[in-house]
């Protein structure tokens, strides 16, 4: 039986590029559709009428939402391939509980550190960096956060890597120089085809940033 698959995404989300990496991961070909979050339009507000964001996958004409969600929803769907996340539900708990981490952590500080400036940008790439600290100490010396294998954590984590270059250059730090094992890791997950592909030209990403920060009014 033939199935539909279609991503609504838009190409700097690191949301949408956990869920690029999980169709990858599990094989699955997909139509990716471009999303204008400026001026969004009528499949989108369909598909996600709550929150109206994106990513969205449409399976089968069905939508679901919120990137965590659509990537368990991958790993469950598609189990031919190894799966993302442990078997155990201990460890299932401890997955949940880092991406809810890096969620509330990375993802809202790597946020305020392109919209702020002055003193709030200094005191929010200070907390940025110790959560990105939390996260090295939490990999140890695993090749990567699922073990020996990528894993659910390393999904929803490794698209930041392309925009540690916009916090870099904003926030006026190294994250190699404050979190070398971060890198180290990030370099590794590169080296999947999944990963490489997924991601966005890091360079690319923060002219998009500076341009959006005019907008915004946020000028230096």
């Amino acid at each position: 039986m033939g199935e539909e698959v279609i991503l609504l995404d838009f190409w700097t989300s690191v949301y949408g590029m956990r869920v690029r990496i999980a169709l990858a991961e599990k094989g699955v070909e997909y139509e990716y559709k471009e999303q204008d979050l400026f001026n969004k339009g009528s499949v989108l507000l369909q598909m996600n009428p709550v929150h109206k964001k994106i990513p969205v996958l449409i399976h089968n004409g069905k939508p679901i939402c919120e990137s965590t969600v659509i990537v368990e929803y991958i790993d469950e769907v598609w189990n031919h391939k190894p799966p993302l996340l442990p078997s155990d539900p201990y460890q299932r708990a401890q997955v949940r509980f880092w991406v809810d981490y890096i969620d509330k952590n990375i993802y809202a500080e790597g946020k305020k550190i392109w919209a702020f400036k002055g003193e709030k940008l200094e005191a929010v790439t200070k907390e940025f960096i110790e959560s990105l600290k939390t996260l090295e100490e939490e990999l140890g010396d695993k090749p990567y956060f699922g073990g020996d294998n990528i894993g659910f954590v390393d999904v929803v984590l490794i698209p930041f890597y392309c925009w540690f270059y916009t916090y870099e250059t904003l926030g006026k730090f190294s994250v190699e120089g404050e979190c070398p094992k971060i890198i180290e890791w990030a370099k590794r997950c590169m080296q999947k085809e999944s990963v490489s592909k997924s991601l966005r030209d890091e360079k690319k990403v923060l002219q998009f940033i500076l341009e959006l920060r005019k907008k915004m009014g946020v000028v230096d």
